[in-house]
């Protein structure tokens, strides 16, 4: 890296440590906390009241679970976090001669879900072309707003279409099985990363304490269970208590006031008692049986094994339906919504495809 591309990268690390400071304390739902945070009272207040809103445009977007993410994304954005991330990716930066244009077209599914690839493309000094998801439409660009704020300059490479992307040199699109084959037809002739539908597992063992069960509540509802990184499968021991489960995620009971969810929770309800299928129930979450990886909302399945060996086949086996494996051999319980910078989606190294780009 050149001395050029090294005060870019101190800049701009310094720019998004500064941002995690302020998401911090919008995350925690802290009134004002001063200039500290970088932003005026008004530019504060501003962002706070999307967060409040947030919930208008998408239903979803409830104001805890915004903040929530947030507060993940504070926790990430850290000077020595960012430091070690790009510590590691030779000749990161700006040099003006080897920008490439890269169109984002981002998932709405939890909130900022795509947040994630606009940084990474603006650390690689590569422009940005992104086509948000009209269920997230504005708490990106708000956060870009105030980036510029501590590194002027920033949304002049940033630029969000409403209409077709039009030229762009690379492709980042995110979305379902079927949008995915759409992406690879329209874009087959970029380099590109499409990224399908995923899901995140469970693996219990028998030995979780009643602590680690309330975590899991956690990788199980955050977000109604809607992101990626969501649990919606259970690998249990033949002689685990599902009681346990159910008492463990009893803190998430208030879900069901949510309209929506609510409306999930029923409709399901209703469809497999009258397909008189085997299912539990505590009000607010159906758990049944079944060998899929995917449940539905208000749902989470839930498969027993005798030998774990078979259950580290099975997920070798499906790998690329995968995007989180939580239980004491993975991810600790209740940190699958807070990835690491390093976390990338589906496995594929974003920072590394943008650094080929010439």
């Amino acid at each position: 890296m050149n001395e050029q591309d090294k005060v870019v990268s101190t800049q701009r690390i310094a720019a998004l440590a500064q941002l995690g400071r302020a998401m911090g304390a919008l995350g925690s739902g802290a009134a004002w906390p001063g200039h500290v945070c970088g932003l005026d009272e008004l530019e504060y207040g501003e962002l706070d009241g999307l967060i409040r809103r947030a919930h208008v445009r998408n239903g979803w977007f409830t104001e805890g679970n915004v903040r929530h993410a947030f507060g993940a994304w504070s926790k990430a954005l850290t000077s020595q976090g960012l430091t070690e991330w790009i510590a590691t990716y030779e000749g990161l930066g700006a040099v003006l001669g080897e920008q490439r244009t890269v169109g984002l077209i981002l998932a709405g599914n939890i909130p900022l879900v795509g947040f994630h690839d606009l940084l990474c493309v603006w650390l690689s000094g590569h422009r940005a072309k992104v086509k948000l998801s009209s269920q997230d439409s504005e708490l990106i660009p708000a956060l870009i707003k105030a980036l510029d704020e501590f590194l002027p300059g920033t949304a002049a490479a940033i630029s969000f279409e409403q209409g077709k992307l039009g030229e762009i040199d690379a492709i980042i699109a995110t979305g379902s099985n079927n949008t995915a084959r759409y992406f690879e037809h329209y874009f087959g002739h970029l380099p590109r990363i499409v990224r399908k539908s995923r899901n995140s597992v469970a693996v219990l063992d028998g030995t979780e304490t009643d602590e680690e069960l309330i975590a899991l509540g956690e990788d199980v509802l955050r977000y109604f269970g809607m992101g990626c990184r969501s649990v919606s499968k259970l690998f249990v021991p033949e002689d685990f208590d599902l009681d346990r489960f159910f008492q463990a995620v009893f803190g998430w009971k208030d879900m069901i006031q949510h309209n929506k969810y609510a409306n999930n929770y029923d409709y399901t309800r209703a469809l497999w008692m009258l397909d008189a299928v085997d299912f539990l129930e505590n009000g607010f979450l159906l758990v049944k049986e079944d060998t899929a990886l995917a449940s539905p909302v208000a749902t989470v399945f839930y498969e027993r094994y005798s030998d774990a060996a078979l259950v580290d086949g099975t997920l070798a086996a499906r790998s690329l339906d995968l995007q989180c494996i939580v239980g004491h051999k993975g991810i600790p319980f209740g940190q699958a919504q807070y990835p690491a910078l390093s976390d990338y989606a589906d496995g594929v190294d974003t920072l590394q495809f943008l650094g080929q780009l010439t």
